[in-house]
C-alpha cells in the first residue's frame, strides 16, 4: 500500500507520526508531498478529498466539536450552519473566521490524533451552546443509538450545569428527536407529557393529561404513504375512543412552534386533556410553504 491509499483509509488525513509508525519513510512521506498525492497541513497529510471540518481542525490545532461533532458521529443534530471547533484552553489565539470555538476541555481525554472531538465532550459542549431541547435531542439520539451508555453518563463528574440539566431530562423513549423537541417545551411551560403511553395496543408519541394526545411527523418515521394511512386510522381510532388528538409535522415543530404552543395552551383551557365531555379530533394541516 502508498502513502496516499494508506491515508485514504482514514476519512483522507492522517497524522505524520501515525505514518512514521507505521513504517513509512520521511522520504516517502516528501516524494508523495511532491507528487501531489497528498498535502501537508502542519503535522498532517490530506489528500484532496478530505472533509474540509477536518481539515479546518487540522489547520487551528483543534478538533471538531459541538453540532459539527455530532453530525460526525451520526447522531440526530439541528444544523445551526456553523463549524464548531475545540481548541486547548491554553492555545494561541487564531482567526476563527465563521466558527465557533469551544476553550473548555471536555471530560474525556481525547486521543492526541483525533480531529473530532469524542461523543461524550460532543454532548457536553452542546448543552453548554444550544437551546435545552436541541441539546437534549441530541443527548437522546446518543442513548438510543448505543453511542454512549446511561449508566456511563450517570457516572461522569460533569463541571457544566446545563450539561447535569440535559443529563437529568435525557430518556430513551423518544424515537428520533424531533419527538423530543416537543416534549422539552411543553415541560417547560409545567404541562405534563407522558411518552409512549399505549393506547388501543399502539403507543403514542405524548399523552397530556388524560385525553389529548399529540403525535409527530418526522421524516425518518413517517415519510411513506403507507405510513401516512397508517397513522390517519390510528388517530381516527384515538377520536372515536374519546381522545383528541393533534398531529404535528417536522416543520411545525422547528419553524411554527409558537402556533402549535397556542393551540396546546387552548386545548388545555377547553379541558381537552382532561376525562370529561365531548371530544374533538383536532389537526394541523401542513403549512403551504412544506
Amino acid at each position: 500500500m502508498d502513502l496516499a491509499e494508506w491515508v485514504a483509509g482514514s476519512n483522507d488525513i492522517r497524522h505524520v507520526d501515525d505514518a512514521l509508525r507505521d513504517g513509512f519513510t520521511r522520504y516517502a512521506i516528501r516524494t508523495a508531498v511532491a507528487s501531489g498525492e497528498v498535502r501537508r497541513v502542519r503535522r498532517w497529510l490530506v489528500r484532496a478529498t478530505a472533509p474540509p471540518r477536518l481539515i479546518r481542525a487540522a489547520q487551528v490545532g483543534g478538533r471538531v466539536a459541538c453540532v459539527s461533532a455530532a453530525q460526525h458521529h451520526g447522531l440526530w443534530t439541528i444544523d445551526d450552519g456553523r463549524l464548531h471547533l475545540a481548541v486547548s484552553p491554553n492555545a494561541s489565539r487564531f482567526d476563527a473566521g465563521a466558527a465557533i470555538v469551544h476553550w473548555n476541555a471536555g471530560p474525556v481525554a481525547p486521543h492526541r490524533y483525533e480531529l473530532v472531538e469524542p461523543v461524550v465532550n460532543a454532548l457536553v459542549h452542546l448543552a453548554d451552546c444550544r437551546p435545552f431541547d436541541q441539546a437534549l435531542a441530541t443527548w437522546e439520539s446518543a442513548l438510543r443509538s448505543g453511542r454512549v451508555a446511561s449508566d456511563h453518563l450517570d457516572r461522569l463528574p460533569l463541571r457544566s450545569a446545563a450539561a447535569r440539566r440535559v443529563r437529568s431530562g435525557a430518556s430513551m423513549l423518544s424515537d428520533s428527536g424531533i419527538e423530543t423537541i416537543p416534549v422539552a417545551r411543553l415541560r417547560r411551560l409545567g404541562i405534563r407529557v407522558r411518552q409512549q403511553v399505549m393506547i388501543d395496543g399502539h403507543p403514542v408519541d405524548g399523552l397530556i393529561g388524560d385525553r389529548l394526545v399529540y403525535q409527530v411527523d418526522g421524516y425518518e418515521f413517517h415519510s411513506s404513504a403507507e405510513q401516512r394511512r397508517r397513522d390517519i386510522a390510528q388517530d381516527r381510532r384515538l377520536t372515536l375512543m374519546g381522545y383528541t388528538v393533534v398531529r404535528i409535522d417536522y416543520r411545525q415543530v422547528l419553524f411554527e412552534w409558537q402556533e402549535v404552543e397556542s393551540e396546546f395552551r387552548h386545548a388545555i383551557a377547553m379541558g381537552l386533556d382532561r376525562d370529561s365531555g365531548v371530544r374533538t379530533r383536532l389537526r394541523r394541516q401542513p403549512s403551504r410553504s412544506s
